[in-house]
């Protein structure tokens, strides 16, 4: 086999086991913890990820009856998949009914990620909510990698499946998002779930939420400009900051829908809104985001 050969698949099982191990940060004492690599990552450390871990580092300083309900967090630099990630959590506070925590996550003594997190425990009170969107069951769509390959193969490109392997499976409504470079609304309605089934511990649900919230997300207030594009390398982009809000218990190895939208773009940068559903029409989580997007000149190719 040659060097160039791409890595034999992974099972969603194994998929999963991965970013489970990945979510299982460390504890170094002291409010100390360490985030390992990704397997066989390479570039830019995905900012899932980081909050993902940042999170699960917090929860372990936190009383099991009191939920994480919201969290926010900055970028300050991209983190680097050839390094582990240290976090500190401060113990801000720990009232009659919530807790607060400042975490700092951290790569070669320099700061990737500032991230807040409150924590509440559980009290009855009124409830309403947004109703779910209409919209297809994920039963009835074809999976995210189906229709890029399916775009690729229409484009007369290669597509490396084995790049495109995650453990979080996603189900687009709209099929034309991958196939079509076209300027149209910044709305999109994505069922995610784990690729295969997950433990039964809350905690290990809502960092994996917090993972998979940083897909697609960003990619929403693009959508208006056709001179913004990955695929045409006219986009350069980041996210700035991700705000999650905690409503309700979910499972992430069942299909939940991400509905997202841009109210907003400009001076180089866009705004995004999520809310996520439970398959039976539960709103279990908003989230919301800044990024940069900058137009580029592409590179020439040779």
């Amino acid at each position: 086999m040659s060097n160039d050969s791409p890595a034999p698949a992974l099972s969603p099982e194994q998929l999963v086991a991965d970013l489970l191990e990945l979510l299982d940060v460390e504890d170094r004492r002291g409010d100390r913890f360490r985030g390992r690599r990704k397997k066989g990552g390479v570039g830019r450390v995905f900012g899932g990820q980081v909050i993902g871990q940042a999170l699960a580092a917090a929860e372990l300083t936190v009383a099991a009856d009191r939920p994480v309900h919201s969290l926010h967090a900055y970028f300050v630099r991209g983190g680097n998949e050839d390094y582990e990630i240290d976090f500190r959590v401060e113990r801000d506070l720990d009232g009659g009914s919530f807790s607060n925590r400042r975490i700092v996550a951290s790569q070669q003594g320099q700061t990737i990620l500032n991230m807040l997190a409150s924590f509440h425990k559980r009290e009855p009170g009124v409830h309403h909510q947004d109703a779910m969107p209409d919209v297809p069951a994920p039963e009835a769509l074809e999976n995210e990698v189906t229709l890029r390959r399916r775009a690729a193969e229409a484009a007369g490109r290669t597509f490396r499946e084995h790049v495109r392997q995650r453990p979080i499976e996603m189900r687009p409504v709209d099929p034309g998002r991958w196939v079509r470079e076209d300027a149209r609304e910044a709305i999109s309605h994505v069922w995610f779930r784990s690729a295969a089934p997950l433990p039964d511990d809350p905690k290990i649900h809502r960092a994996v939420l917090a993972y998979a919230s940083d897909m697609t997300l960003l990619g929403t207030c693009t959508m208006p400009h056709e001179e913004l594009s990955w695929p045409k390398g006219t986009l350069m982009s980041a996210s700035l900051d991700h705000a999650i809000w905690y409503h309700d218990d979910f499972r992430a190895d069942e299909w939940l829908l991400y509905t997202c939208d841009s109210p907003w773009a400009g001076r180089a940068r866009g705004f995004n809104r999520g809310r996520i559903y439970t398959q039976d029409g539960r709103l279990v989580a908003n989230v919301a985001q800044e990024g940069l997007i900058r137009q580029i000149t592409p590179e020439p190719r040779t």
